[in-house]
C-alpha cells in the first residue's frame, strides 16, 4: 500500500514541477511580464530608455509643465513643483488647469531649483521631463531615482519658428503617444507666424519701442529687448535693434534720443513705469508717443520662461495698433482666447487682463489701461 501511495505522489508531482520549469524558461510568458522599453534621444543628445507605454509623468524646470499641457497630456501628471502650486500669476496653462495645483509636490521649483529626489521616488512616475539642466545633472537624477529623465528645451525665441522648441514637442509627443497633437501644435504656431508675416509684408513701419520687459524680476521703462519677437514677425522698426540682440537696459536719455512713434509697455513692469512717471512726468511727457497718446499695454509672456500663446496674442494686438488696415478683421481679445483655447484648452484672456491690465491704451497720468480697438486713420 505504501508503494502505491508513493507512486501516485510521484505522478502528481511530475506535471507540477514540469509546469514550474516551463514557466521559468518560456520566452513568451517572460516577455509579457517584462515591461517593453524604447530608446529615445533627448535634447542634450542623451540616449534614454523609456517605457513603450507611458501612463504617469512629472515635469520639472521652467516651461516643462507648459509643454505637457500644450500636448493635452495634463491628465498624466502625478506631481508638480511648489512654484506651479503657489499661484497662477501670468501662466495661462495653470489658469486653465487649476487642478494641477492640487497634485503632490515634487520640489520647490523655480529657476535653478532641482526636484526633490525622495518625492520623485515616492510618486514613481514612468518618466521625468525636465528643462534647463546639463547632462550630468540629468544623469544624476536618473541614477538616484531609477526613473528615466528626458531633457526638453525651449531654444531661443528669436521668432515664433523655434525649431528647438518644436523638436521638444515632437520628442515629448512620441514618448506620450501624442505625436498627432505635437504636429498640430507645431503647425498652429507656424501658421500664426506665416499669417503675421504675410499681413505685414511690404509696409512701412513706424518707430517702436517696448519697455518694462521682465528680466530676473520686474523692471521699468529702461528694460527693453532688441530683436523682440512680436516686433520681428510684424516687420516693426524696433529702435533698440541697434544695440544688438536680446535683453538690454538703456539710459532713459537714450529713449529721448530715439523718440519712437509708439511705445509698448510690458505690463509685468507697468507699476514700476507708473511709479517712475509720478516722480518724473516731464521726462515722459516730452516723448512723442506720450504726447500723441500712442502708449499701449501688452501682456507679459516671460513667466517661468516663454508663454508662447501670450507672445502670439501680443503680436496680433501690436499688429492692430501699427497696421490697423491690415488687421481690421482682428479683435485682439477674441484672438487671444482663440490661441489660448487651442494651446491650453480654455479661453483665459479675461483672467490675464485682470492680472495685468490687458490690451489697450495706457494713460500714464491716471495709471489706467483702456481697451479699445484701433481704427484706420
Amino acid at each position: 500500500m505504501r508503494r502505491v501511495l508513493a507512486f501516485l505522489l510521484i505522478l502528481l508531482l511530475v506535471p507540477i514541477s514540469g509546469c514550474i520549469g516551463n514557466t521559468s524558461q518560456s520566452p513568451t510568458q517572460s516577455s509579457t511580464q517584462t515591461p517593453a522599453y524604447v530608446t529615445v534621444t533627448d535634447m542634450l543628445g542623451r540616449e534614454v530608455k523609456v517605457p513603450e507605454k507611458v501612463e504617469s509623468i512629472v515635469a520639472a524646470g521652467p516651461g516643462a509643465l507648459r509643454l505637457i499641457v500644450y500636448l493635452n497630456a495634463s491628465d498624466m501628471v502625478v506631481g508638480v513643483e511648489d512654484f506651479e502650486k503657489r499661484y497662477n500669476y501670468g501662466r495661462p496653462y495653470i489658469i486653465a488647469h487649476p487642478e494641477l495645483k492640487e497634485l503632490p509636490t515634487i520640489g520647490p521649483g523655480g529657476p535653478g531649483k532641482l526636484p526633490d529626489l525622495e518625492a520623485l521616488v515616492k510618486l514613481k512616475p514612468d518618466v521625468i521631463f525636465i528643462t534647463y539642466v546639463d547632462a550630468k545633472t540629468a544623469d544624476d537624477i536618473q541614477e538616484k531615482t531609477g526613473i528615466p529623465v528626458v531633457v526638453l528645451s525651449y531654444g531661443q525665441l528669436a521668432t515664433f519658428e523655434d525649431e528647438e522648441l518644436f523638436r521638444s514637442l515632437e520628442l515629448a509627443g512620441k514618448i506620450l503617444g501624442k505625436e498627432e497633437r505635437a504636429k498640430e501644435v507645431i503647425n498652429f504656431i507656424k501658421g500664426i507666424q506665416d499669417d503675421l508675416t504675410k499681413r505685414t509684408e511690404n509696409v512701412e513701419s513706424p518707430a517702436v519701442y517696448v519697455g518694462g520687459i521682465g528680466y530676473k524680476g520686474a523692471h521699468g521703462i529702461e528694460s527693453t529687448e532688441a530683436d523682440y519677437p512680436p516686433f520681428v514677425v510684424l516687420h516693426a522698426k524696433n529702435v533698440a535693434d541697434e544695440l544688438g540682440e536680446g535683453h538690454k537696459f538703456i539710459d532713459k536719455e537714450k529713449l529721448l534720443e530715439w523718440n519712437p512713434d509708439y511705445i509698448f509697455i510690458d505690463e509685468g513692469g507697468l507699476k514700476l513705469v507708473l511709479d517712475d512717471y509720478s516722480k518724473d512726468p516731464d521726462f515722459y511727457n516730452s516723448l512723442k508717443a506720450v504726447k500723441e497718446g500712442n502708449v499701449y499695454g501688452i501682456l507679459p509672456y516671460n513667466f517661468y520662461t516663454t508663454n508662447i500663446g501670450t507672445a502670439l496674442a501680443d503680436a496680433y494686438f501690436i499688429g492692430t495698433v501699427l497696421y490697423p488696415d491690415r488687421f481690421e478683421d482682428i479683435d485682439p481679445a477674441e484672438k487671444a482666447d482663440e490661441i489660448y483655447t487651442f494651446l491650453v484648452g480654455k479661453p483665459v484672456y479675461k483672467e490675464m487682463a485682470e492680472q495685468f491690465g490687458g490690451f489697450g491704451k495706457i494713460d500714464l497720468a491716471n495709471g489706467t489701461v483702456k481697451y479699445s480697438l484701433p481704427t484706420s486713420p
